[in-house]
């Protein structure tokens, strides 16, 4: 009776090991890291830009300069289109800090009705072999970008559904940390809706 008793204790014990290594690899093991934790800085309210730790210093700076003009006694649109184009690559092309494939950058620039479309096409092209990096275990040379200018700016119009807009086309260079064969130059067409500038093109520059 008394083996009997023990070898239940031990079977017990041993279920009840299971269970809490079933749970360690499920819930805790699957919690990301700090570095993952992704934690927003600051932020342009009335706008939805948002400044993340994880963002390069190329970033942090121009969303100040961006922050400065559009919380000032008035806008400078020009200032803003230059801003919100250089944002939008740098965020785009700087995939080192991307969780994965799906956590496409320049979102937040893009117009609104072409948002989804946009994702897809970046997940599909650009960002379509970034590894998974949930657990901080990729190991994986990617671009970050360390420079930024614009090289040309025009004020125009652009047609959208049978509306005009206002527009801009700023036309961009740009430099990595590192040689890659990654785009170098764009140009960049924003419209004006009320007050606020979207991205709807980003086109190729030979």
């Amino acid at each position: 009776m008394k083996n009997k008793k023990w070898i239940l204790f031990i079977i017990s014990i041993l279920i009840i090991l299971n269970i809490s290594f079933f749970v360690y690899q499920i819930i805790i093991k699957n919690i990301p890291s700090e570095k993952q934790q992704t934690k927003v800085l600051d932020t342009i309210k009335t706008y939805n830009y948002d400044l993340e730790d994880r963002d390069n210093t190329l970033y942090k700076t121009e969303f100040n300069t961006l922050k400065t003009n559009l919380t000032g006694d008035s806008i400078n649109y020009d200032e803003y289109a230059k801003s919100i184009a250089k944002l939008y690559i740098i965020d785009l092309y700087t995939l080192d800090n991307k969780l994965n494939k799906y956590d496409v950058g320049g979102k937040e620039f893009v117009y609104n009705k072409s948002l989804d479309n946009y994702i897809l096409k970046v997940e599909d092209t650009l960002y379509k072999y970034v590894e998974d990096n949930t657990y901080d275990q990729r190991d994986q040379d990617l671009p970050i970008v360390k420079s930024i200018s614009v090289t040309d700016f025009k004020a125009s119009t652009y047609t959208l559904n049978s509306t005009n807009y206002n527009s801009y086309e700023v036309t961009l260079t740009w430099e990595y940390s590192k040689t890659n064969t990654y785009d170098k130059t764009a140009k960049v067409i924003i419209i004006k809706e009320a007050s606020k500038l979207s991205v709807v093109e980003e086109n190729r520059v030979e």
